[in-house]
C-alpha cells in the first residue's frame, strides 16, 4: 500500500511541478479571469456540490461525529456562495507575483532589487471544511503556485465536486487544471507520502487540529508553514483605563471561542484597581466563561465564582468559555509569564504608558503583538490581505497572517548596461 501511495503522489508531483512552471508564466488577467470563472461554475454546480455533501453529512451520522465537526462540513446555499465570493475577492486583490522593490544604485553602475515570485508547488492538509478547497486552491492561483490539496476523509465527495468545478474553470481560462490536484483517496499513506515529496511540493501548509499539525512537523522533509497553539494573552498595565481594558478584554475572549485568536490568559498589573479587575472577570462569568484565577486573582474576588488555576491552565489553549486570570506584579512579569508559556501567536497590552507599550512591542516575542487592541484583530482580512491561508508561528518564511504574499518568495534581480566587474 505505501509503495501505490508514493507511486499516486509521484504523479502529482510531476503533474504539479509542470503546472507550476505554467503558472509562474501566467499573467495577472488569466488569473483573475480563471478565479471569476470557478466563482460562476461553482455557483453553477450548487446542487451537485450539495448533493456530494450530502453524502458527507450521511457518513457523519453514520460515523457518530460530533456536532461541532458536522457544523464545519456542512455546505448549504448560502456556505456555497460565500466560498464563490471569496473567489472573486481574490480576483480583486493586488498580485504580488512580479512586484520590485528595493532597486538602488551600486557604485558598479548596477541595480540592484527583490522581485516576488511564485513558492511553487504547496501542499495543503486540513480537515473537515470543504470550503478550504476552493480557498487555499484560489489563493494559491491567484499567487501563481500550483496546489495538492488533501482534506480529511470525512469531507471526500465534498471536496471532489468543489475541486471538479476549480479544475474545469481553469480548463476553460486557458491555464493548466493541474494547477490544482485534489488527493482523490481517504488513505491515509498518502498524507505521509505528500510529506516526503521533497523532490516535487516546495512547502506544505497544515490547516487542521493540533495532532494533525504535530504530525506534519514531526513528518515532512518538506518546509511546513504552521502554528500549534493559540495561546493568546491580554495584559492590563497599571496605567491602562478601565472601559478600554473591559472592552478589551471581553471581546477578546467571547467575541468567538474556538478560534486561534481568542484571548485564552488574562494578565492583569497588581496596581490595577479591585474593582476594574472585579468588573472584568464579572463580565466574563455573565457571558458563561468559566474563570480559572491564581491566589491572589482569587483573593481579589473573594465573592465571584474563580477556580483554581494551575500550571496547566496558563499553557492551554481553551477554544472554549473557559479563561485564566494572573495578578502580575510588573510588566517584566507579565513578559516573562508570556515568554514561559505562549504559543507565540498574539499578545496584546492596554496601556496608557507610552514607554510600557513601546517595551511591550519591542520585547514580546510572538508573530502579532498590540497596543490598545484585541487580539480577535489577528486576522488576514483584518491586516488588509484580503484573505489569508492561515497563521504561522514560525519565523521563517513567514509570520503571523499568510496572505497572497506569504504564498511567494523573493529573487535577487540585478539590472546592467554592460558593466563587468574589475
Amino acid at each position: 500500500m505505501e509503495t501505490d501511495a508514493v507511486t499516486i503522489m509521484k504523479a502529482l508531483g510531476e503533474h504539479a511541478k509542470d503546472a507550476a512552471k505554467a503558472m509562474r508564466m501566467a499573467d495577472t488577467q488569466a488569473k483573475n479571469e480563471a478565479l471569476v470563472l470557478a466563482a460562476a461554475v461553482i455557483r453553477r454546480e450548487s446542487s451537485e456540490i450539495i448533493s456530494a455533501n450530502a453524502l458527507d453529512m450521511k457518513a457523519a451520522d453514520e460515523n457518530g461525529l460530533d456536532d461541532a465537526m458536522k457544523d464545519r462540513l456542512l455546505l448549504n446555499a448560502d456556505r456555497i456562495e460565500a466560498m464563490a465570493e471569496g473567489l472573486e475577492q481574490i480576483a480583486v486583490l493586488p498580485d504580488p507575483v512580479g512586484a520590485i522593490d528595493h532597486l538602488r544604485y551600486r557604485p558598479s553602475g548596477i541595480q540592484v532589487g527583490h522581485m516576488r515570485v511564485p513558492l511553487g508547488v504547496i501542499g495543503i492538509i486540513y480537515e473537515s471544511r470543504p470550503n478550504v478547497t476552493a480557498d487555499a486552491a484560489g489563493l494559491c492561483l491567484k499567487s501563481g503556485n500550483a496546489a495538492i490539496l488533501r482534506g480529511g476523509s470525512e469531507a471526500i465527495h465534498s471536496n471532489r465536486a468543489v475541486a471538479a468545478c476549480l479544475r474545469r474553470a481553469l480548463v476553460d481560462s486557458g491555464l493548466p487544471q493541474n494547477a490544482v490536484q485534489l488527493v482523490d483517496s481517504t488513505d491515509r499513506a498518502l498524507v505521509g507520502a505528500l510529506l516526503k515529496s521533497e523532490h516535487y511540493v516546495d512547502v506544505i501548509i497544515p490547516r487542521g487540529g493540533k495532532s494533525l499539525i504535530e504530525r506534519v512537523s514531526a513528518e515532512s522533509r518538506v518546509p511546513v508553514i504552521k502554528h500549534l497553539d493559540g495561546i493568546c494573552h491580554v495584559y492590563i498595565d497599571a496605567s491602562a483605563k478601565a472601559a478600554m481594558a473591559l472592552n478589551i478584554a471581553v471581546n477578546a475572549k467571547t467575541h468567538r471561542y474556538g478560534v486561534c485568536n481568542a484571548m485564552e490568559t488574562l494578565l492583569i498589573h497588581q496596581d490595577v484597581n479591585a474593582d476594574v479587575c472585579s468588573a472584568i472577570i464579572q463580565a466574563m462569568i455573565d457571558k458563561g466563561v468559566e474563570v480559572r484565577g491564581c491566589e491572589k486573582t482569587r483573593m481579589l474576588c473573594e465573592d465571584l465564582d474563580v477556580k483554581v488555576a494551575t500550571d496547566e491552565d496558563w499553557a492551554t489553549e481553551y477554544l472554549s468559555p473557559v479563561l485564566s486570570v494572573r495578578i502580575v506584579e510588573s510588566l517584566d512579569t507579565a513578559v516573562e509569564h508570556i515568554a514561559q508559556f505562549g504559543s507565540g501567536h498574539t499578545e496584546s497590552i492596554v496601556t496608557e504608558d507610552y514607554e510600557a507599550g513601546q517595551r511591550f512591542l519591542r520585547e514580546v516575542d510572538s508573530s502579532s503583538v498590540m497596543w490598545n487592541a484585541s487580539t480577535r484583530f489577528a486576522d488576514g482580512f483584518e491586516y488588509g490581505l484580503g484573505a489569508e491561508i492561515g497563521i504561522s508561528t514560525d519565523r521563517l518564511h513567514v509570520r503571523g497572517p499568510v496572505g497572497l504574499e506569504g504564498l511567494t518568495t523573493q529573487k535577487w534581480i540585478v539590472l546592467g548596461s554592460g558593466q563587468i566587474r574589475q
